[in-house]
């Protein structure tokens, strides 16, 4: 048995148990571990807190930053599909076997694809021992990894010996996504998932979730309802961190953003005029400088990464937290609008900046901000960036 050597490691207490699910629940499960309905959304569609993942947007080129897929063709598990469940007397024997099982699943076929690019072959050579070493510490049994997958965890259902039903996520490590558990810990259950346990170790982070019934994605509702569902989920996130936090400034992020637009232009690229591209870029630069107040920030709170459950409406999953600026964590569900973005983006600020009392005027200055940032990979938000530019 290979030995995992961890430097971090936590274990909630364990969860009470939660109703049955509700009648009538699809067993459709999306790449995240959480039950829903089969997806209409393109295979291609992108995530994370600068991937633009508007629809009309699906064929715009890779990014290397964490991206998730999704297919039509999604394997099925059903709630009450039986998931081998450990004891203490069974859990030698079924690690002995969980081997041979780990070799016949398929491995996500997202997170394949994006191990090869990345040189992340070994990681993946050694995942099957690493959920083994893990399902052992934490006395949960793995179902079959969700298909297609993200493209940087390998994510599957878990069931405990009781029968809690729980989301095993392991991934390599990212930047985007190094504080995940820190701020699941920080919100404990109050409007995003719980986390019941974690590890870190080498170039591997772990999560034990809780896993969204039935899970159907926010995306499924209307915007206009989508937005207030956002709005009062960014409310309940938004608080000052505990003393001694480990989350990142946004102005790091920004920065760092700032940073690889002005190589890839400076190599040529370029989406916007010149003096467009320093004004937004400075002010990409500026704006986390000159924040009234500093929040934990989710980043990427869309209506791809909120879940309907049963302990509450909506919960929200796979948070990339830092530390800033309130106003800047409207922006990720401005940009999967994309119609309304196209149609009118300063009304579609507006909106969420009333929704949530935010000033209309930093809502937009952040928007064409993030909109030039981000127009050398999507050129049409080089449009929307020319039309709401300060003048």
């Amino acid at each position: 048995m290979m030995v995992v050597p961890s430097s971090t490691s936590t274990q909630a207490a364990a969860p009470t148990a939660r109703p049955a699910a509700t009648n009538g629940a699809s067993p459709f499960n999306n790449a995240s571990g959480h039950q829903e309905e089969p997806s209409t959304l393109p295979s291609d569609y992108r995530e994370g807190p600068c991937a633009y993942k508007g629809r009309a947007y699906a064929d715009a080129p890779a990014r290397t930053r964490e991206t998730r897929g999704r297919s039509h063709a999604v394997p099925t598990l059903d709630v009450a599909t039986p998931l081998p469940v450990l004891n203490q007397r069974g859990a030698q024997q079924h690690s002995r076997d969980k081997m041979t099982v780990m070799e016949l699943w398929p491995l996500p076929r997202n997170l394949v694809d994006a191990a090869k690019r990345d040189g992340r072959q070994a990681w993946l050579a050694a995942l099957p021992l690493i959920v083994q070493e893990l399902e052992e510490r934490w006395s949960f049994a793995a179902g079959e990894p969700f298909q297609p997958g993200g493209q940087t965890a390998w994510v599957a259902p878990a069931r405990g010996a009781a029968g809690t039903q729980r989301v095993l996520k392991v991934g390599w490590r990212h930047t985007e996504a190094a504080h995940e558990a820190d701020g699941l810990r920080e919100w404990a259950g109050d409007g995003a998932v719980r986390l019941d346990a974690a590890e870190e170790f080498d170039d591997t982070i772990a999560l034990l979730l809780e896993r969204c019934l039935p899970g159907t994605i926010l995306a499924r509702r209307p915007e206009p309802e989508q937005d207030t569902v956002i709005a009062g989920l960014l409310r309940r996130l938004w608080r000052e961190p505990a003393l001694g936090h480990r989350f990142r400034s946004l102005q790091l992020m920004c920065d760092a953003w700032a940073d690889e637009f002005e190589q890839k232009s400076a190599d040529g690229r370029a989406s916007v005029d010149a003096g467009l591209a320093r004004e937004g870029i400075a002010l990409f630069r500026a704006l986390p400088i000159t924040a009234e107040r500093s929040v934990l920030l989710c980043t990427d709170l869309h209506a791809e990464n909120v879940l309907a459950a049963e302990r509450e409406p909506w919960l929200v999953i796979d948070p990339k937290p830092y530390v800033g600026d309130p106003t800047y964590d409207v922006l990720q569900h401005l940009l999967n609008c994309s119609e309304r973005l196209r149609d009118d983006p300063r009304d579609l600020a507006w909106r969420m900046a009333d929704l949530l009392g935010l000033d209309r005027d930093r809502v937009l200055l952040w928007l064409f901000a993030r909109c030039v940032q981000e127009s050398l990979d999507w050129p049409d938000l080089a449009q929307i960036a020319r039309r709401i530019a300060p003048t």
